[in-house]
């Protein structure tokens, strides 16, 4: 409803002023009571919701600050419990030190000879080998036949190979042309040299068996793998005058035969100097024969022997009896007890290595998330060379129980010391996986922080007010709003000009 008094244009022109002002005034006192030049849509509907979005995200970031807080504490304890675990690991490998060099051990008396009832040694090629099994399960091999390369056909030297039927041989050997024959055919008059190219032509450059001439004019095959080599006419029979070569009488083949077997002095030498099987296993000639003794307090399991002779065959296994023990000093004895009551220790501190319901070292995994979608994130988790699950404990870590006769015997000693080696180069591995995964997660802590400031002076950039600003403001509106006041009674002041005329 419009106003019934009547205004005149000065006085409602400056009244108009005045409202304008204290409007403006109004607005900038709210600025400076909130701080915000933009506190609802409708004061700025783009600045408002961009802000929004903004302070929504670097919220959602915060949160997951807590999570990586917590992860990295789960690593350290998981590093804690590493760095306790080594140490009672050196302590064990002391342990074991000390015992080794304790010289009133008892001495160990060789176990009864295992002598064979004959001196054969049937092994060839592909079965070569007697594999010891000493102590905490480790092989040794012993090569029994290591075989010869070559068949040689002998003749004489001439430079012409002679008429034959045919004049083909076959050469055959495990690993040529997948066991089938090459079938090679020599022409009359061919020297020596064009026989070795042909049957090198025949075989294939990279073949396994080769043909070359040797230093007295003789055609030798040569196997690069060590199996057998057999040379054939295209009749079947041995290669000698009819398989085309034309040998002069007296000529002869070396047919199918590679590899020479080692002899019993061979044999006891070859084990005898094997670094792995001194203070384990002692080898000798006993009337002709191999004989073999346990030089330790265990039985010691050799594949590829029978009673009667040495196969090579992997299924062929005798036991060798265990020597006995003079019995552990007072010394080693103590040792042993400490050994076992450190052993222990370490299951327990794995056990305690738990924070917050996660132990990564019984092969939990944790899992962190780097954004507010779970699209980066790392899994945090012990693991073997291959990627499985590894947990760390006295198992894993190949530590058993130690036992009398491991103290009482010097090569076991250096056995279970190789072994704590072991444990230690695998738990330093461990470690230095968790100390990279700390610190990526510690980069991602950084770099979290750094966004969630940068998300939030964003988003206050685009709602914040000036205060500076907006204090000089309300000064000039002051200002103005009192220039205002004066020009509206000035305004004023003229209308009542017209009251003089009646007095």
């Amino acid at each position: 409803m419009s106003s019934d008094i009547t205004l005149s244009a000065g006085v409602r022109a400056n009244l108009l002023s005045l409202q304008n002002t204290a409007q403006l005034m109004q607005t900038t006192q709210n600025r400076l009571a909130t701080g915000k030049k933009v506190n609802s849509a409708l004061d700025n509907p783009l600045n408002f919701f961009s802000s929004a979005s903004l302070g929504a995200r670097a919220s959602d970031l915060s949160s997951l600050l807590d999570s990586m807080s917590n992860g990295i504490q789960t690593i350290q304890a998981a590093n804690n419990g590493i760095t306790a675990v080594t140490s009672l690991v050196q302590q064990l490998q002391a342990t074991v030190s000390q015992a080794r060099s304790d010289a009133s051990a008892g001495t160990v008396t060789p176990g009864a000879a295992t002598t064979l009832s004959a001196a054969t040694n049937s092994s060839n090629a592909t079965n070569n080998k007697l594999t010891f099994h000493v102590a905490n399960g480790v092989a040794v091999d012993i090569n029994v036949d290591p075989g010869t390369t070559a068949a040689t056909m002998t003749g004489t030297t001439t430079a012409a190979l002679g008429a034959a039927a045919g004049g083909v041989i076959n050469i055959s050997s495990a690993d040529l042309n997948g066991g089938a024959a090459v079938a090679v055919t020599l022409a009359n008059n061919d020297t020596l040299a064009q026989a070795v190219t042909k049957i090198n032509t025949a075989l294939g450059v990279n073949a396994p068996v080769q043909a070359s001439l040797d230093g007295s004019n003789q055609l030798v095959l040569t196997s690069t793998s060590g199996n057998n080599i057999t040379i054939a006419d295209a009749s079947g029979n041995a290669a000698g005058t009819t398989a085309g070569l034309g040998m002069t009488s007296g000529s002869s083949s070396t047919n199918g035969i590679v590899g020479t077997p080692l002899t019993v002095d061979q044999m006891v030498a070859a084990i005898n100097s094997h670094a792995s099987l001194a203070s384990q296993v002692k080898a000798s000639k006993v009337g002709g024969f191999l004989s073999l003794q346990s030089l330790t307090t265990s039985t010691i399991a050799v594949d590829g022997l029978t009673a009667s002779a040495v196969t090579g065959v992997a299924t062929d296994v005798m036991t060798l009896a265990a020597g006995s023990g003079g019995g552990l000093s007072t010394v080693r004895q103590s040792l042993l007890n400490q050994f076992n009551n450190l052993r222990s220790q370490i299951d327990k501190a794995t056990g305690d290595s738990s924070y917050n319901g996660v132990n990564l070292l019984n092969g939990d995994t944790l899992r962190l998330n780097f954004n507010e979608n779970g699209t980066s994130s790392i899994d945090v988790q012990t693991k073997d060379a291959a990627g499985n699950s590894f947990a760390i404990n006295s198992t894993n870590l190949s530590i058993n129980t130690a036992t009398s006769s491991e103290f009482a015997d010097n090569a076991q000693l250096d056995t279970l010391s190789a072994t704590l080696t072991t444990s230690l180069t695998t738990l330093r591995t461990q470690a230095s996986a968790l100390g990279s995964s700390l610190s990526v997660v510690q980069t991602r802590q950084d770099f979290t922080k750094a966004m969630i400031n940068t998300l939030q002076t964003g988003a206050d950039g685009l709602v914040l007010a000036d205060t500076n600003q907006e204090g000089a403001n309300l000064l000039a509106l002051q200002t103005r709003q009192s220039l205002s006041t004066t020009a509206l009674s000035l305004s004023a002041q003229a209308d009542q000009a017209v009251l003089s005329l009646f007095q």
